[in-house]
């Protein structure tokens, strides 16, 4: 599970940051990768990474401003040329069906694929499966912007196939019936618990992932306890004023964010142009100050999101 960040400015395309995109890269967990807005110029930026279009499955659109939606259109067209025949699915506020059906019709755009929308109309559980959860929230930029949670399900601990080998224990349905804890007898007398030969579970994880926000109670609520918050930060500390007329946020309030929800690590994106080299890792210092575990995100970083250190449930 990791975060490949595809875009990290704010407003424009700048030479060093393009705008906003994220690949949540699920490879290991279900060989496909959800994307996170999608702004101009977000195939340009897929094209220098290992991302290939036709493992995006999924493409959750925070709010409809342009720097968060204007690549669409592209991608989709080229997701037909590159492999792409799965059923996409987009998640966004409503409106996102209209801007792209008519960008499709437009251009006269032929897919080799459906495209399911789901506009959010109600707050909270927008996706469930087996393995993941999606929740979303409203937060307070304006226009409609959300906020999505991606909880994973718990993972069984592993059978230790290795331990069962050296008591000479043979593959087969032997090894289901130990997964399962059960007790089983070997033709030779010995008794084996299942208990005994399968690891500790692990917790799974949270990913949170906010659009464009002032500060608001609903991005704590989302982030309660996650693995990673990804969080904007178009301001340093001394904007307060001014991120509150545009609807946006500081660098103090995305730590503060960070630290009153019991985050892991907080990664600051949606940088301003204005913030080059020293000025840009000054405003990492400053959110530092709240919150430690930051990280202020540059175009392709990728950073990993590994499971509870202890390994175990909570």
């Amino acid at each position: 599970m990791e975060l490949e960040f595809l875009g990290t400015g704010a407003g424009v395309p700048a030479k060093h940051r393009n705008v906003s995109g994220i690949a949540f890269k699920l490879l290991d967990e279900r060989n496909a990768v959800w994307l996170f807005d999608c702004g101009e110029g977000t195939q340009m930026q897929i094209l220098r990474t290992n991302i290939r279009p036709r493992k995006i499955e999924k493409i959750f659109i925070t709010h409809l401003h342009g720097d968060h939606i204007f690549g669409l259109p592209g991608l989709i067209s080229s997701r037909s040329f590159q492999g792409g025949n799965e059923t996409l699915e987009i998640y966004g506020p409503k409106g996102i069906k209209n801007f792209i059906q008519t960008a499709l019709n437009t251009s006269q755009t032929r897919l080799s694929y459906n495209i399911k929308f789901f506009e959010i109309e109600n707050e909270g559980l927008i996706f469930k499966d087996q393995q993941f959860q999606v929740y979303c929230q409203k937060l307070d930029h304006g226009i409609t912007s959300y906020g999505y949670r991606v909880v994973e399900a718990d993972h069984e601990g592993e059978l230790q196939v290795a331990e069962l080998q050296k008591l000479g224990v043979a593959p087969g349905p032997i090894y289901g019936r130990l997964k399962k804890g059960e007790t089983v007898t070997l033709a030779d007398g010995r008794q084996l618990s299942g208990k005994d030969f399968v690891g500790a579970a692990k917790k799974g994880r949270i990913v949170t992932i906010l659009g464009d926000t002032r500060r608001t109670q609903s991005a704590i609520e989302l982030a309660r306890g996650a693995d990673a918050l990804v969080h904007e930060s178009t301001f340093n500390k001394n904007e307060a004023q001014m991120a509150k007329a545009y609807f946006h946020s500081t660098t103090h309030q995305a730590a503060d964010v960070a630290k009153r929800a019991g985050v892991k690590q907080l990664l600051l994106t949606h940088i301003s142009a204005r913030y080059l080299g020293k000025d840009a890792v000054g405003l990492e210092t400053e959110a530092k100050e709240i919150f430690p575990n930051t990280k202020i995100v540059k175009d392709f970083d990728v950073i990993e999101i590994p499971f509870n250190e202890r390994g175990e449930k909570e």
